[in-house]
């Protein structure tokens, strides 16, 4: 695993408030003891694509105690499922104990999806074997690799996700050649 650090993205700077505001929930999150994966775009964001997303989404394991964590953590920041008709509170649903497979969530800094598996590549053991580490305002969380999230987002199959697929591979290719050092010529 590589550690990687999210304390600038570019030399302008957060390309906006709604990228900060990830960014805040995402250092949020880090702290509060639920141990995840940072997937999907914001991932392929700090791995160097230019495609901008509007969400956080996280792999990790759904226990009653981290769903608990995560009320927690997010309790002030106004959680309610987003994919409910009547938006729920994420602070009432589901009940203690319930057993849940992903959480579709809108807080007052963003939304965060929480899925238990990726398409494509597993469930949140598979990723956390292969993540790298990024560190958030002096604490470490985890971070989907490179060649995975290429992976997943094939898997989508939708237009948007091939498109990332193809950018985050020229990303790949990219650092692969500044690893290997310069090519050299021979006559």
């Amino acid at each position: 695993m590589t550690k990687r650090s999210l304390s600038c993205w570019n030399s302008t700077g957060f390309a906006d408030n709604e990228v900060n505001s990830l960014s805040q929930l995402l250092r949020r999150l880090t702290e509060s003891g639920v141990d995840f994966v940072v997937v999907g775009g914001f991932a392929g964001v700090l791995h160097g694509s230019a495609l901008v997303t509007r969400d956080l989404d996280i792999c990790a394991f759904l226990t009653p105690e981290n769903i608990e964590r995560l009320r927690d953590t997010l309790k002030d920041l106004n959680p309610h499922h987003r994919m409910t008709p009547q938006r729920l509170s994420f602070l009432q649903v589901p009940r203690p104990g319930e057993i849940v497979n992903n959480l579709y969530l809108k807080t007052d800094w963003g939304v965060v999806d929480i899925m238990s598996s990726i398409l494509g590549l597993g469930d949140f053991e598979a990723l956390k074997a292969k993540a790298e580490w990024i560190e958030i305002g002096g604490k470490s969380c985890r971070l989907i690799s490179l060649p995975d999230l290429i992976l997943a987002k094939e898997a989508m199959g939708r237009e948007k996700d091939l498109l990332a697929a193809k950018e985050l591979r020229a990303i790949a290719v990219k650092r692969d050649r500044t690893k290997s050092g310069p090519e050299l010529e021979i006559d």
